[in-house]
């Protein structure tokens, strides 16, 4: 770096970015970087490589960054090499070519560097809207060589749902940025692919891939700057209401004192010394621990039996349970109509008693909709067709009772299908049996020998 700047941070007249934490790293790691990528030093060798019918462009192999980082920066331990080009990698200023995962392998693995406009000294905070229209771009790009992963169109179907009254605009976004790649030379476009797909490995990471930007300092210090105003990696921001300059009280600036920096440092070694956990692992244990104590929460589960003043249940009045009504038993000792599709012997016993007594089309859609949420990528086109032709197609062998307006929105999804075509179809056909099919299912002999066969597994 030049060494004026660091003179200007040394006194403390310099910009209040340059001097966070985050951007010390960011200007080191730079530095480092530029000197890599500079063949007058004895930089890194950027080299094209040849595949099988194919050529790579601008790419360094893991072995020559690490060797190096120990020539360039005194250091005799490769392991500790390796640990510090994992640490710039996790960055994004260096990413494999061939996977998400971004971390530092002493060997053959073909590396690339990231364009400076990628650098997270930019200070890129990315919005979803900005994901999405990335997440666009892959599906309207080379198919065979930009798939989506599956976390990634999981990921687009949540946001097309969040962001649905403006989906129209974001798509017209990723059209035009479409337009303009497929100007650009074919090796160019290549490269800025992959330095665009780097970019969201590090601000939308891989599930079970660390994240860099989680515990980002940058955020805390915006909340004490609302004015700044965010960037977009594409030119779309998310539409934002800030209070005007006038209604802000003005505030004497207060020179930092020993005494603050003090309490700074003490704080900072407190959140230091704290156990942290992932976010997931500590959903999953939310996750389990409600799981396994719902029965006994007065808050979601009615008390059994229900008061009779505030329901029509008069179980608590009866002193004889043999007396009391069959179908107050069902509403007892019964479970819902959620809880017997969850659960394998429930759905066995409702799927005969539909076979014996109606048909049961409509359960077993429910259930291949359920299935197809669960494929792989690669065959979930493949399963929509089946779906449609066995359930929904003129003249399906198995066809099922769909009212007009699910059938229209049924039949465009299945044009360009995928996990969640049938998302308003299934819903219509869940609401069809637990109104209907389920009321019957309850008043059968089939509930009450589902019943007796749970109280027996519950007991042993």
């Amino acid at each position: 770096m030049a060494q004026g700047s660091g003179d200007q941070r040394a006194v403390g007249i310099a910009d209040p970015e340059e001097s966070s934490p985050n951007m010390i790293v960011y200007r080191k790691i730079e530095d480092i970087i530029t000197k890599m990528q500079d063949d007058k030093t004895g930089g890194v060798p950027i080299r094209t490589v040849k595949s099988f019918l194919s050529k790579i462009p601008s790419v360094v192999t893991g072995t020559d960054i690490v060797q190096w980082l120990m020539k360039n920066l005194s250091i005799e331990d490769p392991g500790e090499a390796i640990h510090l080009g994992s640490l710039i990698a996790a960055q994004g200023y260096i990413f494999p070519i061939s996977d998400h995962v971004l971390s530092m392998k002493d060997d053959g693995t073909f590396y690339r560097f990231q364009a400076p406009y990628f650098w997270p000294s930019n200070c890129w905070e990315p919005e979803n809207t900005d994901y999405a229209i990335y997440l666009c771009k892959r599906t309207m790009q080379n198919k065979a060589r930009l798939e989506l992963a599956d976390y990634e169109a999981e990921n687009l179907a949540r946001l097309q749902r969040a962001f649905a009254r403006k989906w129209e605009f974001i798509f017209l976004q990723a059209e035009a940025q479409v337009k303009i790649d497929r100007k650009k030379d074919k090796t160019e476009r290549k490269i800025l692919d992959s330095q665009e797909r780097a970019f969201w490995d590090v601000h939308r990471p891989v599930p079970g891939c660390v994240n860099t930007t989680e515990m980002d300092i940058r955020k805390c210090r915006r909340l004490k700057n609302p004015q700044k105003v965010k960037k977009s990696v594409y030119g779309v921001t998310e539409e934002s209401q800030s209070q005007s300059p006038v209604h802000i009280p003005s505030q004497p600036v207060r020179k930092t004192t020993k005494e603050d920096i003090r309490k700074q440092i003490t704080f900072l070694n407190a959140q230091i010394d704290r156990h942290c956990l992932k976010m997931s692992k500590v959903a999953e244990s939310l996750i389990a621990y409600t799981e396994q104590y719902v029965e006994y929460d007065p808050l979601i589960m009615p008390a059994e039996p229900s008061n009779p003043w505030i329901s029509d249940d008069i179980a608590l009045w009866d002193t004889e349970m043999s007396k009391e009504p069959s179908q107050q038993r069902v509403k007892r000792w019964g479970f819902s109509f959620d809880e017997m599709l969850k659960d394998p012997m429930g759905r066995d016993q409702f799927l005969r008693f539909l076979e014996s007594e109606f048909s049961s089309e409509n359960l077993r859609f429910w259930l291949a909709v359920q299935d197809l949420k669960k494929q792989p990528l690669q065959d979930v086109a493949k399963r929509v067709e089946e779906i449609w032709q066995e359930f929904l197609a003129p003249g399906a062998p198995s066809a099922i009772n769909l009212d007009s307006h699910s059938y229209e929105i049924t039949s465009q999804n299945v044009k360009d299908g995928g996990r969640y075509t049938f998302e308003d179809a299934q819903e219509h056909i869940y609401k069809l049996m637990k109104s209907d099919s389920y009321a019957r299912f309850l008043r059968s002999n089939a509930y009450q020998d589902l019943l007796l066969a749970k109280k027996k597994v519950s007991l042993l």
